[in-house]
């Protein structure tokens, strides 16, 4: 398929955005049970939470990008009952309004007690809006890879890795940038934060690891022979069917030779993967905002590629007809 950067800048945004509000409420939670010291003040979750929105916002913004008709773009939500996009685009403005009432709150200092259990922590409504905030940061995961892994003609993607993948990806670029926030905000919490995005980047990259390798090893269900019908074993392509380019050539190929595409591919292991671990790690070592926020730097770089790869990779059937000339 061919990589729209609309797409790309519109999935690792969000993806990023809400690994940055699930760090912050995991945080909150953690603090809430006694398993995390309290967090002084609440600039860590209003700053958090106004940066994971601004990231959000971007990610919106890009995905308008990628529509012919941007005005239109209100009629994307009309089939929700059986289109996981419509549902991804009802649930990413819900959750950036949690995340933008939960950065408020805690800004105004607003969080009253709504409940006061026998036993147990005090229930405040920031902690009513996290929880409601973190159900819709999974359910986003969950629309947007089902854009991707519900398409059955497209073996590349039609897997739970792929699911899979777009929540741990994010997962890990979040809590990077929240343990580079918490350097400023609450260094106490470096060690807890950085240690979990170094965690979550090495089971994405397990992930992204076992993706590849299954998608290595697929065998594709149509051949030219079966395709036009024809059983002789030795069938050449002689022309694409036009005399220049079309939608057909455009938009369902990369148009990429293969040696790119290997180096694109250990590029992003490299820079999403290797790379932040390593400052992840010397970062947590030193509390160092410059080498966590380098990390989380680096790693958006590397899941910029990787997101190119992804949609590069997939091999749309129509391309036995356009993809290349023998």
């Amino acid at each position: 398929m061919h990589p729209a950067f609309s797409v790309i800048l519109l999935t690792t945004l969000i993806g990023a955005g809400q690994g940055l509000f699930l760090a912050l409420f995991t945080v909150q939670s953690h603090a809430l049970v006694g398993l995390l010291p309290a967090v002084e003040g609440r600039a860590l979750y209003a700053q958090g939470g106004a940066i994971a929105l601004l990231l959000l916002a971007a990610g919106l913004v890009a995905s308008f990008f990628h529509l012919g008709r941007p005005e239109r773009a209100w009629r994307s939500a009309a089939q929700w009952r059986t289109s996981w996009l419509s549902r991804e685009v009802i649930v990413l403005p819900a959750f950036m309004a949690a995340v933008a009432l939960y950065a408020g709150v805690h800004a105004l200092g607003w969080t009253p007690v709504l409940v006061t259990p026998p036993q147990g922590p005090a229930i405040d409504l920031g902690l009513v809006i996290g929880v409601a905030g973190t159900l819709l940061a999974f359910a986003l995961f969950v629309c947007t890879g089902m854009v991707y892994a519900c398409v059955r003609f497209l073996a590349e993607w039609h897997t739970p890795l792929t699911l899979l993948n777009y929540t741990l990806l994010g997962g890990a670029s979040g809590f990077m940038l929240a343990a580079a926030l918490a350097t400023l905000a609450a260094p106490s919490l470096v060690g807890f934060l950085s240690g979990w995005a170094i965690v979550l980047t090495l089971l994405a990259a397990i992930g992204r690891l076992a993706s590849l390798w299954r998608n290595a090893r697929l065998k594709p269900r149509s051949t030219i022979q079966s395709a036009i019908g024809i059983k002789h074993p030795v069938v050449v392509q002689r022309s694409k069917g036009f005399m220049g380019g079309s939608f057909n050539t455009r938009e369902f190929f990369h148009g990429v030779a293969a040696p790119r595409l290997r180096l694109v591919k250990h590029a992003f292991l490299v820079l999403a993967f290797v790379v932040p671990v390593v400052l992840a790690a010397a970062g947590r070592a030193e509390a160092s905002a410059s080498l966590l926020l380098g990390a989380f730097a680096v790693q958006y770089v590397g899941l910029l590629a990787e997101r190119w790869f992804f949609f590069a990779q997939a091999n749309h059937p129509q391309n036995l007809y356009y993809q290349a000339v023998s």
